[in-house]
């Protein structure tokens, strides 16, 4: 009885889902290469003409655009059946001349298209520039559940590459993985996962072929038309046409039908592994930002708060259109008198701020990462140190610095502001395709960002440290010492990746009824965490 459940829920899902093929389906098993990538109309791709006089085929990618934002790729896909279980070098000779970007050998193994088992496409160790014959090597373990392992050479934006010699082989399992995605480490496929994954194949296939007969059918009928053929020669062909397609359609659909039964009845005696039971990759725990690969492993970041389940997870969080930093700041405070901050009451390196905050950083335009607006929540605090034994003492509506008759060991004045940052970002990271999707991310090269804040004042307190004689003592004065509680100014910041030189200037006076105006000003750097 469990059985049948089973299988009427898969064939149920089998009806409600969609095939997102990839265009796979049509390319598998071919000798052929054929020509993929995000922009492959903006390459030159093939064979060079000539190059079998030297007993030897050469193949070249070029673009044929001065700028463009994509990659052109010549590729196969074949069936894993005879290198399940092992480990496989794809290798071949590869000659660049001026790659701007990036250009690598990549393969991918594949479980239908609902996972990605295995993948390397040299991009942490790309080929660049100009360059003589060289070879390269992609080394990837080829899991077990395996349907599919595509493979290629790829060209990333200009220039112009040519491979040859390449192949595929076994080799000894000690040999190390290059892939940032890795065979060994990859996580057990659930079963539900499974059974939709096959689904989409019977459809795909059935798609496939129904297509392909559309297709035929309409040039039998063109060459009626033209009176190639007779009305019944037309009608007999479209027959022919139709069982020929109907046969592969139920050859096809019997292979993937027999591991649909396979897979429910290996769920009944308990065979399939829940999603939840994975070979892990350990974990890390990081401050700051990690450049490096994951792999598999969980990264617990504590600078951002974050925990990201393996590289695929965490490229795709750091990719969506909003992103989520954690902000830390700190560096020099002092006040603007009169346009200037020379000849200030206040000591120059003893004045400090420092901020936290969490921003949200939204790409503008969905399908360019140069304009982010930039919003969130910070907590600054604003500290200064008075000169020549000086403290701040109110008079009325008057907050001034006196001399204080005994003599001082410190004085500091401190505000503590919640405030609202609103930046326009400029981002230059460029984004990065793969597999034929773009990853848009942030924070990983220069950035400008221009705009203010609002907020108010949470509270002021003035700190004054005595040392009479050896006995240590602290004066703390808690006040509004008529503090402008409206918060309201101007910042920019400049910087590379997660660091970057901060300014921020207080349009609103220190204290509101001063005579004296005078406006706080900092200077110092700004961390901000993905």
């Amino acid at each position: 009885m469990q059985k049948i459940i089973l299988f009427t829920v898969i064939m149920f899902l089998s009806v409600l889902c969609k095939v997102n093929a990839q265009g796979v389906a049509a390319i598998k098993n071919s000798s052929e290469w054929h020509y993929r990538g995000s922009k492959p109309g903006n390459y030159e791709m093939g064979s060079v003409a000539g190059a079998e006089k030297n007993n030897q085929t050469v193949y070249k990618i070029k673009s044929i655009q001065s700028k463009t934002n994509g990659f052109g790729t010549m590729m196969k896909t074949i069936q894993p059946d005879e290198f399940l279980g092992k480990t496989v070098k794809m290798s071949a000779y590869v000659k660049s001349e001026n790659v701007k970007s990036w250009a690598g050998l990549w393969m991918r193994v594949d479980y239908y298209t609902a996972a990605v088992l295995a993948f390397d496409n040299m991009q942490r160790r790309p080929i660049k520039g100009t360059k003589d014959w060289t070879k390269y090597e992609v080394v990837l373990y080829v899991p077990t559940e395996a349907t599919d392992i595509s493979y290629g050479v790829l060209l990333n934006e200009t220039g112009q590459i040519w491979f040859k010699d390449l192949t595929i082989e076994i080799v000894d399992e000690s040999l190390e993985e290059t892939g940032q995605n890795k065979g060994r480490d990859h996580k057990v496929i659930s079963f539900e996962t499974k059974a939709k994954a096959i689904s989409n194949e019977i459809k795909a296939i059935t798609d496939n072929e129904k297509n392909a007969l559309k297709a035929a059918v309409e040039l039998i009928d063109k060459d009626l038309e033209k009176g190639v053929v007779t009305k019944e020669q037309a009608n007999e062909l479209k027959m022919q046409k139709a069982k020929v397609h109907a046969a592969t359609i139920e050859a096809k659909v019997s292979v993937e039908q027999a591991k649909l039964n396979q897979l429910v009845q290996d769920k009944v005696d308990g065979k399939v592994a829940d999603e939840k039971e994975h070979r892990s990759g350990g974990r890390t725990i990081i401050l700051g930002n990690n450049p490096n690969p994951i792999g598999s492993q969980t990264e617990i970041n504590i600078t951002s708060m974050k925990v990201y389940n393996g590289q695929e997870d965490k490229e795709e969080r750091q990719s969506k259109r909003t992103t989520s930093q954690l902000v830390l700041a700190t560096g020099l405070n002092n006040v603007v008198t009169d346009g200037s901050v020379q000849k200030s009451d206040f000591r120059y390196l003893g004045s400090h701020f420092y901020e936290w905050g969490v921003t949200y950083n939204t790409r503008i335009f969905k399908n360019d990462n140069l304009l982010h607006a930039k919003y969130g929540l910070s907590v600054i605090y604003n500290n200064l140190r008075a000169t020549d034994n000086r403290f701040f003492a109110v008079n009325g509506n008057q907050t001034n610095l006196e001399v204080n008759a005994v003599a001082q060991d410190d004085s500091r004045f401190k505000n503590v502001n919640l405030v609202f940052p609103m930046h326009l970002e400029f981002d230059f990271t460029k984004s990065k395709e793969r597999d034929g999707k773009t990853y848009f991310k942030t924070h990983d090269s220069f950035r400008l960002g221009l705009g203010g804040y609002v907020g108010t004042n949470l509270k002021s307190k003035q700190y004054i440290n005595y040392d009479i004689d050896g006995y240590k003592s602290r004066q703390i004065t808690k006040g509004d010492f008529n503090v402008d509680s409206f918060i309201y100014g101007l910042s920019t910041y400049i910087g590379y990746k997660s660091t970057s030189l901060y300014l921020k200037y207080d349009l609103n006076p220190l204290f509101k009824d001063n005579a004296v105006k005078q406006n706080n000003v900092s200077l110092g750097l700004r961390f901000d965490f993905n």
